[in-house]
């Protein structure tokens, strides 16, 4: 794809950041030379570098450069801490890792696997070496269409986080996909506040390789300065999560609401009452659809035709069914579980790191499932429910309660704990966690969030905890997470927000 765009129009502009510009030539010859420098340092076709990085324009160049040689990049989530990060450090079978000097302090705390034998900071100012300068140009390996091309860890339900093998010609086919339900052009100016570590944002720079687009990887989100920021990168199409479409609503009308040029935003989870008044206040066009890290963009409403609260229909690269228990179809208005697949190759993720049997699970009958609770009406179109699994989603994060209870679990004067989702007046859901003390201590909230801090990305840090006696379990011993769903937040329950507790990012 980069080289195509090359011999398109080499003197595009491609990419932009707070601190560089690069057109197709100058990012081609850079992804190029620093293939070559990392080939020189040691790393060969199939190895795993992990970035733990904030630097949009080092990732962009570290995830072609990787691919250029045949190696794979995991950008991990620059909020992970604790057991979060070592995991996945570990479990990606990492020989290298690029980390931004502020993030060092994080390794700190993690047991750094022995394989990790190249250790490098994207910068000066840090305990590790700088990454070397580029090198020596090579020629681009021959990656086949179903090769990996990044390893991107989503949250786990009942266990560690799952390393997602995400091929060449998936990241292809989300740029067709994607860009053609936004309507992505030649000379569009794509705007992005979401994180590269992230498919979405990825996502949104393979939008403007295939589609002769500029991507701006601008700064992370900031309701009082966004339309501000489009406005400054002459944007035209952005991105945002339901959450934040709420956000934006939120703040003060002004007078240059819709003094910008963007005429559309992919907004998946946006709740259908937002529509018309964003519509109405900043002239931009919501559309939702839905894909997953696994996946590519498989649901979609388009242009013309949305009907806000749905997901859209199922695209025609893709099939996508509602089963019961036993994967038999439900009737169109009956919930069940979400599954897809592909009509063409390589358009999904072809499994689960190092995870075979969680990967003949997801993908049993050939299907993919999701995990996503939802019904179709007469007209094909999909309504999201809820989720099926024991996952949180807060502000565009899925957030494991496995890991979030392990290090509850961890606390000397804590005897049991269960977190569930609450819903946010936001969208999406906050964490609560139920927390049952050992009969000889007494547990402080604000020093079980402290606790949580070091050892949690802070967008996992429980708002609420309730102190409870005892959790309901089975006969066998398992907490019935049912049950306290249903029960959800009372007037008991401690709110670390209301008591002026910040946690820190």
């Amino acid at each position: 794809m980069l080289e195509e765009a090359v011999a398109r129009d080499a003197d595009r502009e491609l990419l932009r950041t707070p601190h560089d510009s690069y057109t197709v030539k100058e990012l081609a010859e850079r992804v190029a030379s620093r293939a070559g420098q990392l080939m020189g340092d040691g790393v060969e076709r199939g190895d795993r570098l992990v970035l733990l990085s904030d630097e949009a324009a080092t990732t962009v160049e570290l995830w072609l450069a990787c691919a250029w040689l045949g190696a794979v990049l995991v950008p991990a989530n620059t909020a992970l801490r604790g057991p979060a990060l070592e995991h996945v450090l570990r479990d990606s079978g990492a020989i290298g890792l690029v980390v931004d000097p502020e993030l060092e302090e994080r390794l700190d705390r993690v047991v750094v696997p022995e394989g990790l034998a190249h250790r490098w900071a994207t910068r000066d100012g840090g305990r590790l070496q700088k990454l070397p300068p580029p090198g020596v140009e090579i020629v681009a390996c021959s990656a086949g269409p179903g090769e990996t091309a990044a390893l991107l860890y989503t949250s786990g339900t009942t266990g560690p986080a799952k390393g997602v093998l995400c091929p060449h010609a998936q990241w292809y086919w989300w740029a067709v996909t994607t860009g053609r339900v936004v309507g992505v052009g030649a000379g569009d100016v794509l705007h992005t506040s979401l994180p590269l570590f992230h498919t979405n944002a990825l996502n949104a720079f393979c939008q403007a390789l295939v589609h002769d687009a500029t991507l701006v990887a601008g700064e992370r989100f900031s309701a009082s300065r966004f339309w501000s920021r489009l406005r400054s990168a002459g944007a035209t199409v952005t991105y945002l999560l339901g959450p934040m479409v709420s956000i934006l609503l939120r703040t003060a009308p002004g007078a240059d609401d819709a003094r910008h040029g963007v005429r559309v935003a992919l907004a998946p989870a946006t709740t259908a009452e937002a529509y018309a008044p964003f519509r109405e206040r900043f002239g931009v066009e919501l559309i939702d659809a839905w894909g997953s890290t696994e996946t590519s963009c498989v649901l979609s409403n388009v242009p013309g035709d949305i009907v806000p609260g749905t997901m859209g229909r199922a695209l025609a690269e893709f099939q996508a069914r509602v089963v019961d228990e036993n994967d038999d179809e439900v009737p169109d208005g009956a919930a069940g579980e979400l599954v897809v697949r592909s009509n063409v190759p390589f358009a999904f993720a072809t499994g689960y790191h190092g995870r075979a049997e969680q990967t003949v699970s997801a993908w049993r009958n050939l299907w993919l499932h999701t995990g996503d609770r939802v019904v179709r009406d007469g007209d094909g179109r999909f309504r999201f429910l809820d989720r099926m699994g024991d996952v949180i989603r807060r502000r565009g994060e899925n957030i494991s309660s496995f890991e979030v209870e392990r290090v509850l679990h961890e606390h000397p004067l804590v005897a049991a704990a269960a977190v569930v989702p609450v819903p946010s007046k936001l969208g999406e859901d906050d964490v609560l966690a139920y927390v049952v003390a050992r009969d000889d201590g007494v547990l402080d909230p604000v020093d079980l969030i402290r606790f949580c801090e070091p050892r949690l990305a802070y967008f996992a840090v429980p708002r609420y905890v309730e102190f409870v006696d005892e959790l309901p379990v089975t006969p066998t011993g398992r907490v019935e997470k049912y049950r306290l769903r249903e029960r959800g937040l009372t007037q008991s329950a401690w709110d670390r927000e209301a008591a002026g507790v910040e946690v820190q990012r």
